[in-house]
């Protein structure tokens, strides 16, 4: 089903955005519910996809290799996302709005297939779970299984909190780059790799920590305190004119944002095998999608408000020029990242789960077939 509605999104998408640009037969207003439709198609594909295969992932998974399945699915997650988007820089070299619409709808394609080779024979078949006449759960009484094997608000604030801290400098961090340190294109599309960098290194230190029977939430609060001095060294990096503090504050971002995605969603695996799976890691993604789409949204807003009014003299002659928007934007994260400290700390060890394995490698040695 995730797979279709993606399907679904990127077969409007294209043509959506071309009535967009005011240039088709028919007025713009059309083009804006097209993409609004194309983009919550895919959204809603992807997160119903995600959710599905983390389940499926739980469900598969021995308790004590979890570490090591969240380290290898965030990694391929990384490595798709970075692949892809060297595929389609080449594809759009020599851009046209035909080529644009032949790169979508191949992406449609593509996804399908690709979906359906991931799918194959990873579950037997079992007639008795899908069966129309299976005792079905309503929610509420999935909801307060969820709850009681530890899946508390508490738990979904500090998801919540977290994720909104790291995501809200999402489409800022190469702006800040080129308008306050003066980068050149190619030194800010760089910034990537940094942040990549960054972040592999927070899933193999999950992945080893977690390994060797490290508390998950603890995990997750040793990412927001790194993100606090991630975004501290961004900030501090504008008035030092200091492009080496800017990178390794990037880097520090990426290793302190896998550090804590790590964490949380082990934990929500956790909680996922004393409960319905569906239910925990449903919950898990949409608080965790949710936060990130709100924060990016706020985060540009935040720094367009800001850097207006800071253009206009209305904050006065000291908080002017053009890092004053980016750098509020980051001291609302760090100050996000704080609450999340405070939402995570009395999670620590409520639940024991005993992750320890036989080897601290970071290897296929124990990932499930």
């Amino acid at each position: 089903m995730g797979t279709l509605l993606q399907f679904g999104g990127f077969a409007i998408m294209p043509f959506a955005l071309l009535v967009l640009s005011g240039e088709g037969a028919y007025p713009a207003v059309y083009g804006q519910f097209g993409a609004a439709l194309a983009f919550l198609l895919v959204g809603a594909g992807l997160h119903t996809t995600q959710t599905a295969g983390l389940a499926l992932a739980t469900d598969i998974a021995p308790e004590d290799s979890r570490p090591r399945v969240v380290a290898f699915l965030y990694v391929m997650l990384l490595i798709g996302m970075t692949g892809s988007a060297v595929i389609f820089s080449e594809l759009l070299r020599d851009f046209s709005e035909l080529k644009l619409i032949q790169v979508i709808q191949g992406v449609a394609v593509v996804q399908l297939l690709l979906n359906i080779v991931a799918l194959w024979k990873q579950e037997a078949r079992n007639p008795t779970l899908t069966s129309a006449s299976r005792l079905r759960p309503q929610f509420g009484e999935s909801w307060a299984q969820f709850r009681a094997a530890g899946g508390s608000t508490r738990m979904l604030v500090a998801v919540a909190l977290g994720t909104a801290g790291f995501s809200m400098q999402d489409i800022l961090l190469e702006p800040f780059g080129a308008q306050v340190l003066q980068l050149t294109v190619g030194q800010t599309t760089a910034l990537t790799a940094f942040f990549a960098i960054g972040t592999l290194g927070g899933f193999a230190l999950s992945a080893r920590m977690l390994g060797r029977g490290g508390d998950p939430y603890r995990l997750a609060g040793l990412g927001a305190m790194i993100g606090m001095f991630a975004f501290a060294a961004v900030v501090m990096s504008a008035p030092a004119q200091s492009v080496l503090l800017f990178r390794a504050g990037t880097a520090l971002i990426g290793f302190g944002g896998g550090l804590f995605a790590a964490g949380t969603l082990t934990a929500a695996m956790a909680v996922a095998s004393g409960s319905d799976s569906g239910m925990a890691l449903g919950t898990w993604g949409a608080v965790q999608a949710t936060a990130a789409g709100g924060g990016i949204l706020l985060g540009g807003g935040i720094r367009d408000a800001v850097a207006s009014l800071a253009s206009d003299g209305m904050l006065g002659a000291v908080l002017s020029g053009p890092a004053i928007g980016y750098c509020f934007v980051y001291y609302i994260e760090i100050a996000l990242l704080f609450a999340t400290l405070v939402a995570v700390g009395p999670l620590v060890r409520t639940t024991r789960t005993n992750y320890a394995q036989s080897s601290a490698k970071f290897g296929l040695a124990e990932f499930p077939g």
